[in-house]
Protein backbone atom coordinates (compact mmCIF):
# COMPACT_ATOMS: atom_id res chain seq x y z
CA UNK A 1 0.00 0.00 0.00
CA UNK A 2 1.26 3.70 -1.33
CA UNK A 3 2.59 5.91 1.94
CA UNK A 4 -0.56 8.51 0.84
CA UNK A 5 -3.17 5.43 1.02
CA UNK A 6 -1.40 4.47 4.49
CA UNK A 7 -1.84 7.62 6.10
CA UNK A 8 -6.00 8.27 4.47
CA UNK A 9 -6.64 4.89 6.09
CA UNK A 10 -5.54 5.61 9.18
CA UNK A 11 -6.51 9.22 9.45
CA UNK A 12 -10.03 8.20 8.44
CA UNK A 13 -10.07 5.24 11.29
CA UNK A 14 -8.65 7.43 13.91
CA UNK A 15 -9.98 11.10 13.16
CA UNK A 16 -13.06 10.28 10.89
CA UNK A 17 -15.25 10.87 12.97
CA UNK A 18 -14.01 14.32 14.41
CA UNK A 19 -13.66 15.23 11.04
CA UNK A 20 -17.22 14.37 10.18
CA UNK A 21 -18.06 15.98 13.36
CA UNK A 22 -16.45 19.67 11.96
CA UNK A 23 -17.89 19.23 8.22
CA UNK A 24 -21.36 18.99 9.95
CA UNK A 25 -20.55 21.72 12.62
CA UNK A 26 -20.40 23.98 9.27
CA UNK A 27 -22.81 23.09 7.06
CA UNK A 28 -25.76 21.53 9.37
CA UNK A 29 -26.87 18.73 7.56
CA UNK A 30 -24.90 15.41 6.99
CA UNK A 31 -25.00 15.10 3.27
CA UNK A 32 -23.17 18.62 2.63
CA UNK A 33 -21.00 17.43 6.21
CA UNK A 34 -20.41 14.07 4.13
CA UNK A 35 -19.28 16.06 0.52
CA UNK A 36 -17.79 18.73 2.22
CA UNK A 37 -15.32 15.87 3.67
CA UNK A 38 -14.74 13.71 0.47
CA UNK A 39 -13.60 17.04 -1.38
CA UNK A 40 -11.16 17.97 1.78
CA UNK A 41 -10.08 15.12 1.48
CA UNK A 42 -9.95 14.94 -2.33
CA UNK A 43 -7.64 18.40 -1.97
CA UNK A 44 -5.48 16.75 0.57
CA UNK A 45 -3.95 13.40 -0.99
CA UNK A 46 -4.79 14.24 -4.92
CA UNK A 47 -1.75 13.48 -6.94
CA UNK A 48 -0.46 10.87 -3.92
CA UNK A 49 0.80 14.01 -1.76
CA UNK A 50 1.27 12.84 1.69
CA UNK A 51 1.62 14.70 4.89
CA UNK A 52 4.46 14.05 6.91
CA UNK A 53 2.52 12.52 9.78
CA UNK A 54 -1.20 11.90 11.17
CA UNK A 55 -1.53 15.01 12.99
CA UNK A 56 -0.16 16.85 9.79
CA UNK A 57 -2.64 15.09 7.83
CA UNK A 58 -5.36 16.16 10.24
CA UNK A 59 -4.68 19.77 10.65
CA UNK A 60 -4.33 20.07 6.47
CA UNK A 61 -8.10 18.45 6.06
CA UNK A 62 -9.50 20.28 8.49
CA UNK A 63 -8.00 23.76 7.11
CA UNK A 64 -9.20 22.53 3.88
CA UNK A 65 -12.77 21.62 5.30
CA UNK A 66 -12.97 25.28 6.37
CA UNK A 67 -11.64 26.34 2.81
CA UNK A 68 -14.42 24.24 0.85
CA UNK A 69 -17.18 25.24 3.38
CA UNK A 70 -16.30 29.44 2.88
CA UNK A 71 -16.24 28.42 -0.83
CA UNK A 72 -18.64 26.94 -1.16
CA UNK A 73 -20.80 29.41 1.22
CA UNK A 74 -19.39 32.23 -1.43
CA UNK A 75 -20.73 30.13 -5.06
CA UNK A 76 -24.17 29.44 -3.43
CA UNK A 77 -24.96 32.65 -1.74
CA UNK A 78 -28.51 32.94 -3.07
CA UNK A 79 -29.20 29.76 -0.92
CA UNK A 80 -31.37 29.19 1.71
CA UNK A 81 -28.99 28.93 4.96
CA UNK A 82 -31.22 26.86 6.61
CA UNK A 83 -31.53 23.45 5.06
CA UNK A 84 -34.14 21.95 6.83
CA UNK A 85 -33.98 19.78 10.09
CA UNK A 86 -34.12 16.28 9.20
CA UNK A 87 -33.35 13.54 11.38
CA UNK A 88 -29.64 14.54 10.66
CA UNK A 89 -28.74 16.87 13.38
CA UNK A 90 -28.59 13.51 16.03
CA UNK A 91 -25.19 12.76 14.36
CA UNK A 92 -23.88 16.41 15.40
CA UNK A 93 -25.08 15.90 19.02
CA UNK A 94 -22.21 13.25 19.39
CA UNK A 95 -19.59 16.12 19.11
CA UNK A 96 -20.40 18.07 21.76
CA UNK A 97 -19.39 16.76 25.45
CA UNK A 98 -22.08 14.92 27.16
CA UNK A 99 -24.21 16.57 29.95
CA UNK A 100 -26.25 14.93 32.69
CA UNK A 101 -29.44 15.66 31.27
CA UNK A 102 -29.13 14.17 27.77
CA UNK A 103 -32.76 15.35 26.79
CA UNK A 104 -31.74 19.23 28.22
CA UNK A 105 -28.48 18.40 25.98
CA UNK A 106 -30.16 17.41 22.48
CA UNK A 107 -32.50 20.49 22.79
CA UNK A 108 -29.20 22.97 23.40
CA UNK A 109 -27.64 20.91 20.51
CA UNK A 110 -30.60 21.60 18.37
CA UNK A 111 -31.32 24.98 19.48
CA UNK A 112 -27.16 25.93 18.96
CA UNK A 113 -26.86 24.49 15.42
CA UNK A 114 -30.00 26.45 14.25
CA UNK A 115 -28.27 29.86 15.28
CA UNK A 116 -25.17 28.71 14.21
CA UNK A 117 -26.78 27.98 10.79
CA UNK A 118 -27.90 32.09 10.70
CA UNK A 119 -24.35 32.97 10.71
CA UNK A 120 -22.56 33.73 7.97
CA UNK A 121 -20.05 31.36 6.47
CA UNK A 122 -16.59 32.92 7.78
CA UNK A 123 -18.66 33.86 10.87
CA UNK A 124 -19.58 29.99 11.92
CA UNK A 125 -16.08 28.70 10.70
CA UNK A 126 -14.34 31.24 13.35
CA UNK A 127 -17.07 30.51 16.07
CA UNK A 128 -16.65 26.50 15.56
CA UNK A 129 -12.64 26.64 15.28
CA UNK A 130 -12.33 28.88 18.33
CA UNK A 131 -15.28 27.61 20.63
CA UNK A 132 -15.81 23.79 19.62
CA UNK A 133 -12.16 23.26 18.47
CA UNK A 134 -11.03 25.45 21.31
CA UNK A 135 -7.97 26.89 19.36
CA UNK A 136 -6.48 30.33 19.98
CA UNK A 137 -7.42 33.24 17.51
CA UNK A 138 -3.87 33.19 16.94
CA UNK A 139 -4.40 29.63 15.68
CA UNK A 140 -7.89 30.13 13.65
CA UNK A 141 -6.32 33.24 11.92
CA UNK A 142 -3.58 30.46 10.41
CA UNK A 143 -6.32 27.96 9.72
CA UNK A 144 -8.43 30.47 7.71
CA UNK A 145 -5.87 32.49 6.41
CA UNK A 146 -7.25 35.33 7.62
CA UNK A 147 -5.59 38.21 10.44
CA UNK A 148 -5.97 37.75 14.07
CA UNK A 149 -7.94 41.30 14.42
CA UNK A 150 -10.55 40.10 11.22
CA UNK A 151 -11.06 36.96 13.03
CA UNK A 152 -11.51 38.83 16.70
CA UNK A 153 -13.85 41.04 14.44
CA UNK A 154 -15.97 37.82 13.04
CA UNK A 155 -15.61 36.47 16.71
CA UNK A 156 -17.23 39.25 18.05
CA UNK A 157 -20.17 39.59 15.28
CA UNK A 158 -20.73 36.31 15.71
CA UNK A 159 -21.04 36.19 19.35
CA UNK A 160 -23.40 39.44 19.30
CA UNK A 161 -25.77 37.34 16.91
CA UNK A 162 -25.78 34.01 19.36
CA UNK A 163 -26.01 36.19 22.39
CA UNK A 164 -29.15 37.69 20.72
CA UNK A 165 -30.61 33.90 19.87
CA UNK A 166 -29.38 32.27 22.71
CA UNK A 167 -29.20 34.47 25.65
CA UNK A 168 -27.70 31.82 28.31
CA UNK A 169 -25.05 30.97 25.59
CA UNK A 170 -21.52 31.32 27.79
CA UNK A 171 -19.27 32.44 24.73
CA UNK A 172 -17.12 34.24 27.46
CA UNK A 173 -13.61 34.23 25.57
CA UNK A 174 -10.37 32.81 27.09
CA UNK A 175 -7.77 35.06 25.56
CA UNK A 176 -8.67 38.68 27.48
CA UNK A 177 -5.66 40.65 28.62
CA UNK A 178 -6.13 43.03 31.96
CA UNK A 179 -5.35 46.63 30.61
CA UNK A 180 -2.94 48.73 33.33
CA UNK A 181 -3.38 52.40 33.22
CA UNK A 182 -0.72 54.90 34.13
CA UNK A 183 -1.45 55.09 37.96
CA UNK A 184 -1.23 51.20 38.00
CA UNK A 185 -4.80 50.02 38.57
CA UNK A 186 -6.22 47.43 36.18
CA UNK A 187 -9.24 47.72 34.56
Amino acid sequence: MSAWRSLLDQLMRERGRALFGYAYALTGDRYDAEDLLQDALVRAFRGGRTASSLDAAHVYVKRAIATAFIDRSRRAAVRPLISGTGGDLQDWVWALPAAPDHAGDVGSALDLQSALLTLAPRERACIVLRFMDDLTVGAVADTLGLTPGTVKRYLSDAKEKLRALLPGLDLDDLETVAIETRDGSGR
